[in-house]
């Protein structure tokens, strides 16, 4: 029975990180609550030994539509990963507690943002070429590839929003690059939780199948409404951010 809970919360999941990201909201919350008594560490490998195939899958297909900056992505990925890997480093050594009651305030002024700027990421205009592309890229890869590993939740999201607000994307094509570098990230994650054994391989397969079809799904969808549909959806997925991060921080 857990299986299947857990199967059709990856295939949800796996719809809405292919619009936007913010699929850890739904996948991560049913793990721990089908399996209370396994380690957090085993849990959370197999959620993103699972998720990072439906990015995967989902990136490939938005590709197949979206013209990529190759140029400026790929050492922004190289530079997520080690981001990523240098903040799960961190966590062993600092305790990353300060960031679960800032995290909330944090996404309440994105979320602010997003809102009164009506027309921010609804059209695609890229503010820089070349070099400083890449160099702005990689500058928030790094950034955001260490608090992924060294903390996580919203990854995603703060990917999103700074390639519309930093780079002047749009909401699909900033979605698609914060797919790449959030590959990275996790792979970086999956490479720490698998050398410790902290990954269920058994349920991390199926689950994996799940959230590729879902992302296939949200995928689809994304690319048949455009970015205004994008847009919504980003404006959801951080207010239940706010609402998941600010329990966990202040009432939970």
């Amino acid at each position: 029975m857990e299986w299947l809970f857990v199967s059709l919360a990856s295939l949800l999941a796996g719809f809405i990180d292919a619009i936007v990201g913010g699929g850890g909201l739904i996948l991560v919350p049913a793990i721990f609550a089908a399996f209370p008594h396994a380690p957090p560490a085993t849990l959370l490998g197999t959620n993103k030994s699972a998720s990072v195939w439906g990015t995967a899958i989902s990136a490939w297909k938005y590709s197949r539509r979206v013209d990529i900056p190759w140029a400026a992505l790929t050492p922004a990925i190289a530079i997520s990963f080690a981001g990523s890997f240098a903040g799960a480093w961190a966590v062993t050594v600092i305790s990353s507690d300060f960031l679960r009651k800032l995290l909330p305030v944090i996404l309440v002024l994105v979320l602010i943002y997003t809102l009164l700027k009506k027309d921010m990421g609804r059209h695609h205009a890229p503010r820089y070429a070349g070099r400083a592309q890449t160099l702005m890229a990689c500058a928030i890869g790094l950034v955001i590839g260490f608090y992924d590993g060294f903390f996580g939740p919203g990854t995603g999201s703060f990917f999103v929003f700074l390639f519309v607000r930093l780079l002047g994307y749009d909401f699909l094509n900033a979605s698609v690059s914060a797919k790449l570098l959030n590959i990275a990230t996790n792979l970086a994650a999956i490479m720490l939780f698998a050398m410790k054994g902290h990954v269920w391989w058994h349920f991390a397969l199926p689950l994996a199948a799940a959230n590729v079809i879902g992302s296939l799904l949200g995928t689809h969808m994304a690319l048949r409404h455009g970015t205004g549909f994008v847009r919504g959806i980003f404006i959801l997925v951080v207010s239940a951010l706010i609402l998941k991060t600010g329990y966990d921080a202040f009432l939970r």
